[in-house]
C-alpha cells in the first residue's frame, strides 16, 4: 500500500539510501535536510527519474517551532504513516576535553530532534490506526565507544525512547523500532576507518553499505513487520 514517509537527514549516505528504497517500495517520500537542501534535491531528482514520488522539506530538527510549522504544512495533505528519524551528528572528543557545546549539540539533534519531529506526527498517525517509526541509532549506544560519550548518550536515549513509545502505541497498529548500524560506508566513516581497522573490528572483514541498512528499514516499515516492535536491531557484520 502506498503511504507517506518522512525521512529526516535524508540527504546523507544512509538517509538517501532509505529514501530511495522506500520510494522504490511505492511510498511518497519527504526527503528532509537542514543545511544540505541541494543534496536532498538531488535525491528527489533521482527518485522522480526512476518513476517515484518525492519532495524536499527543510527545517532544523532542534528548532521546535520551525519543525512544527514545517510538519503542519505536510500534515495538511494527510498523516505521515512512516517516519524514519535519521537526523544525527557526530562531534567526537575524549570526555575530559569535551566542550559543553559538543555535548549539547549532539544530544539536542538526536534527542530533542526525535521529540520535535515525532510528537506532532503521533495523533494524526494514531487516527489512521497504522504507523511505522524507525529511529536510526548506533552500535556505539550498545557497546560504547571511546571519544563518543555524547553520541553514545544521545543514541542510548533514543533506544530507551523507542522502547517506551512502542509500548504506548502498540495497540494502535503502530510499531516503533530502532536500527543501530555499525561501520557503514559513508564519507564520514571512510575518513575514520581504514581497511585494516575494519578488518580487525568486523568479523565479516568489510564495512556495510547504506543499501543494507535501507533494506532493514524497508522491512521494519512494511506490512510484514507488523509484529516487530520495541526492538533495537543492530546491523554490524557480527561486531557484537
Amino acid at each position: 500500500m502506498r503511504r507517506r514517509a518522512l525521512i529526516t537527514g535524508g540527504s546523507g549516505g544512509i538517509g538517501a539510501a532509505i529514501c530511495k528504497r522506500l520510494a522504490r517500495d511505492g511510498h511518497i517520500v519527504y526527503v528532509h535536510a537542514n543545511r544540505s537542501i541541494e543534496a536532498a534535491a538531488d535525491v528527489v531528482a533521482e527518485i522522480t527519474a526512476a518513476g517515484g514520488e518525492a519532495q524536499t522539506v527543510s527545517f532544523d530538527v532542534t528548532n521546535a517551532e520551525a519543525t512544527r510549522a514545517a510538519l503542519e504544512a505536510i500534515l495538511n495533505d494527510g498523516a505521515i504513516q512512516i517516519l524514519v528519524n535519521n537526523a544525527g551528528i557526530h562531534d567526537d572528543a575524549v570526555f575530559p576535553g569535551m566542550s559543553a557545546d559538543q555535548w549539547h549539540t549532539v544530544i539536542n539533534t538526536s534527542v530533542d530532534g526525535f521529540f520535535n519531529v515525532t510528537q506532532p506526527l503521533m495523533m494524526p498517525m494514531i487516527r489512521t490506526r497504522w504507523g511505522r517509526i524507525v529511529n536510526i541509532s548506533s552500535v556505539s549506544a550498545i557497546t560504547g565507544n571511546r571519544g563518543q560519550v555524547n553520541y553514545a548518550a544521545a543514541k542510548g536515549a533514543l533506544n530507551a525512547a523507542t522502547k517506551s513509545l512502542a509500548l504506548e502505541v502498540a495497540s494502535r497498529g503502530i510499531t516503533v523500532n530502532a536500527v543501530a548500524p555499525g561501520i557503514i560506508t559513508t564519507p564520514m566513516s571512510q575518513a575514520t576507518f581504514d581497511a585494516e581497522t575494519i578488518a580487525r573490528m568486523v568479523p565479516m572483514k568489510r564495512a556495510g553499505v547504506p543499501a543494507e541498512v535501507a533494506g532493514l528499514v524497508a522491512y521494519l516499515t512494511s506490512e510484514e513487520a507488523a509484529y516487530v516492535s520495541a526492538q533495537i536491531i543492530s546491523i554490524n557484520g557480527g561486531m557484537i
